[in-house]
């Protein structure tokens, strides 16, 4: 039996599910009546974890944003992965608006987890390796204690428990 148990931190987004949310906004948009005539393009670029979207004006770039978060919660994605750029006039009288799709834990980010955990006062350590922190510790139940208060946070970014060992 392991003297010490672990898990890991991370704070990823399923690009595939990504996918699949775009695709249904996009379907929902061009079947929507108010939105025919827009002619809103939505684009994923998974490669820099980027979303795109041009639109004819305000009214159609807000219920195109309320569409993509509606698919993100449907699908079970987290819309604290979304962090939007302002929007900016393109041509043609147009709107575009980027997307950034969060992935990863920065450090300044990792170093509230560790805080959080050394504020706990459990016998676990808390180690930052890379866009993750590796929680450690003897006894499981301390670890679930872990795990818990760090849901309880609420951070502006979504983070997820693998790797248990």
């Amino acid at each position: 039996m392991a003297k010490n148990s672990s898990f890991d931190v991370v704070s990823e987004v399923d690009l595939q599910e990504v996918d699949n949310a775009i695709n249904q906004a996009i379907k929902e948009i061009r079947q929507r009546y108010d939105l025919k005539d827009a002619g809103t393009e939505i684009e994923l670029n998974k490669k820099d974890k980027l979303i795109n979207i041009n639109t004819k004006d305000d009214y159609s770039l807000k219920q195109s944003i309320d569409i993509i978060q509606t698919k993100f919660i449907k699908r079970k994605l987290s819309v604290k992965v979304l962090k939007w750029d302002e929007p900016e006039p393109s041509s043609g009288g147009r709107l575009r608006l980027k997307i950034n799709l969060q992935s990863g834990i920065s450090k300044d980010n990792a170093k509230k987890i560790t805080k959080l955990v050394k504020d706990i006062k459990l016998k676990v350590n808390a180690q930052i390796m890379d866009e993750r922190v590796r929680i450690q510790g003897a006894k499981k139940d301390e670890l679930q204690t872990v795990i818990q208060a760090i849901k309880e946070a609420d951070y502006d970014f979504p983070v997820q428990f693998v790797n248990y060992q």
